[in-house]
C-alpha cells in the first residue's frame, strides 16, 4: 500500500467550506487504498493576524513566545479537518509539532528540522487513520515550541515524506504547478510536467513563490518525488524529481524564466586596489546580517577598485549605513545606492549541453533595448540585473527567445 503526505496552504483551508473540501480530497485517495498523512498550515490570513497581535503587545516580540503565539494557528486547522474527516466517516487523528516530535534545533522563528519520530504515525496508519499534522512547527530538545519560518509547512510535508520513505509528497496550493513563468506577466507561461530538482531549486531561490526553497532542498537531499497541484482544479500538476526525465542532450536548453523585483544595489567607488579590500567591505555587510548577492568589481586606470554587489531592498538602508564607516577606513570615493533594479534569470539543466545561450539571452535583451548592468552566471542559470521598468518586457522577450510557449 502507498503511503501519501500531502501538505495543503493556507488558501487551500481558508475557510470552514474549504476544509471539508480537502476533507473530500483526502478521503478520494484513501478510498482508492492509500494511507494518508496530511500537513495543514494555518487559516489564510490567522498567520498575520497573531503576528498583529504581537506587535500590539510587544514592540520586538519574544521569540520564543512568538513560536508558542504563532503556532496556534495550525493547531486550529488540524482539529477541524479530523472533525471534518470524521463526520465522513474517517477516522483521522491529529498531531501537533511536539506530539508528533519534529525534533529541531533552538533557533526560534527559523528552527531547522533534526529527527522526526514516526512511531505514532506509523501506529495510526497501519490502524486505518488518516493521520493530520500541523505544518511549520516543531519542538527543541528542551521541549520548547519552535516554528520553522514562513513557508515552513512546505519543509514540514517534505520531511515527514523523508521519514516515512512516502511513494509521493503532494503539495497542494492555489496554482496548478510549476509554469515557465509567472502567468500573470506573460500569457503564454506554460506547465512544466516535470522538473529537476536542482532547476527547482534555482528558480526558488531566483524569484519563483511556488516552493519554499528549504522544503526543495530537503526533497533533493533525500529524494522524495515531489508535486505541485492545485487544490480547486484537477490535474497532474509538476512533477519535481532526480531524474530529468530525457537524455540531457535532449533536454530543453531553458525550463524556465525567474525574476525578483526585490533587489538594491549599491556601489562603493574608488576604494585602494590591494588585496584584502573585497574582504574589508563585504564582511561587515555579512556581519549586519545582509545577505549579498550578486558581486562585480573592476579595477581603474588608477590603481582604485569600483566593488558593486545587490541586497534585498528592505537592507539597503542598512547595508548603506554599514559602508559609510567602511569607506571613511578606505578611504572610498563615493557610495552610490539603487533600489530602481530587478533580476531576471534563464534557468535550464539543459544549458549543460547546448552553446551559445548566453549569446540568445543578451540578443533578445538588446533587441529591446534593455541594457544589461551585471551578469552572473552558474551551471544551469544565467541572472542579469537590469533597470525594473523593463522587468516584464525583459521576461516576456526571454520567454519567447526560448521557445518556452512551446
Amino acid at each position: 500500500m502507498s503511503v501519501f503526505v500531502q501538505k495543503y496552504g493556507g488558501t487551500s483551508v481558508g475557510t470552514t467550506e474549504k476544509i471539508k473540501a480537502v476533507a473530500d480530497k483526502v478521503a478520494g485517495f484513501r478510498d482508492a487504498g492509500h494511507d494518508m498523512v496530511v500537513v495543514v498550515s494555518a487559516m489564510s490570513g490567522e498567520t498575520n493576524r497573531l503576528i498583529s497581535l504581537a506587535s500590539d503587545m510587544q514592540q520586538d516580540p519574544d521569540p520564543r513566545e512568538m513560536d508558542v503565539l504563532v503556532s496556534t494557528g495550525e493547531q486550529v486547522t488540524i482539529a477541524l479537518l479530523c472533525m471534518a474527516l470524521k463526520a465522513k466517516g474517517y477516522d483521522a487523528r491529529s498531531y501537533t509539532g511536539t506530539q508528533v516530535r519534529i525534533l529541531t534545533d533552538d533557533a526560534h522563528t527559523k528552527a531547522r528540522i533534526q529527527d522526526i519520530d514516526v512511531a505514532n504515525m506509523r501506529a495510526d496508519l497501519d490502524a486505518g487513520r488518516v493521520v493530520v499534522v500541523a505544518g511549520f512547527q516543531g519542538v527543541d530538545e528542551d521541549g520548547n515550541i519552535t516554528t520553522l519560518g514562513r513557508g515552513g509547512s512546505d519543509t514540514t510535508g517534505v520531511a515527514l515524506a523523508a521519514a516515512l520513505k512516502a511513494d509521493e509528497c503532494q503539495i497542494y496550493t492555489d496554482v496548478d504547478g510549476v509554469y515557465t513563468t509567472d502567468p500573470r506577466v506573460v500569457d503564454g507561461a506554460r506547465r512544466l510536467n516535470q522538473i529537476t530538482f536542482e532547476e527547482m531549486l534555482e528558480m526558488a531561490s531566483l524569484g519563483s513563490k511556488v516552493l519554499q526553497i528549504r522544503a526543495v532542498e530537503f526533497a533533493g537531499k533525500y529524494n522524495v518525488p515531489l508535486r505541485v497541484l492545485s487544490t480547486f482544479t484537477d490535474g497532474p500538476g509538476t512533477l519535481i524529481t532526480l531524474d530529468e526525465g530525457q537524455d540531457s542532450m535532449e533536454q530543453p536548453v531553458v525550463s524556465g524564466i525567474a525574476f525578483n523585483r526585490d533587489e538594491a544595489k549599491i556601489s562603493i567607488l574608488g576604494v585602494p586596489d590591494m588585496p584584502g579590500v573585497a574582504s574589508k567591505v563585504l564582511a561587515p555587510i555579512g556581519d549586519a546580517n545582509v545577505e549579498i548577492d550578486v558581486i562585480v568589481q573592476n579595477i581603474a586606470a588608477d590603481n582604485t577598485n569600483d566593488l558593486t554587489f545587490t541586497v534585498h531592498r528592505n537592507d539597503m538602508g542598512k547595508a548603506q549605513a554599514v559602508l559609510q564607516e567602511v569607506a571613511k577606513d578606505l578611504g572610498a570615493r563615493e557610495i552610490v545606492a539603487d533600489d530602481k533594479i530587478a533580476k531576471v534569470s534563464i534557468v535550464g539543466v539543459g544549458m549543460r549541453s547546448h552553446a551559445g545561450v548566453a549569446s540568445t539571452m543578451f540578443k533578445a535583451l538588446a533587441a529591446e533595448n534593455i541594457n544589461i548592468r551585471m551578469i552572473t552566471t552558474s551551471e544551469i542559470k544565467i541572472s542579469v540585473i537590469i533597470d525594473e521598468k523593463y522587468l516584464e518586457l525583459a521576461v516576456r522577450a526571454l520567454h519567447s527567445a526560448f521557445g518556452l510557449e512551446k
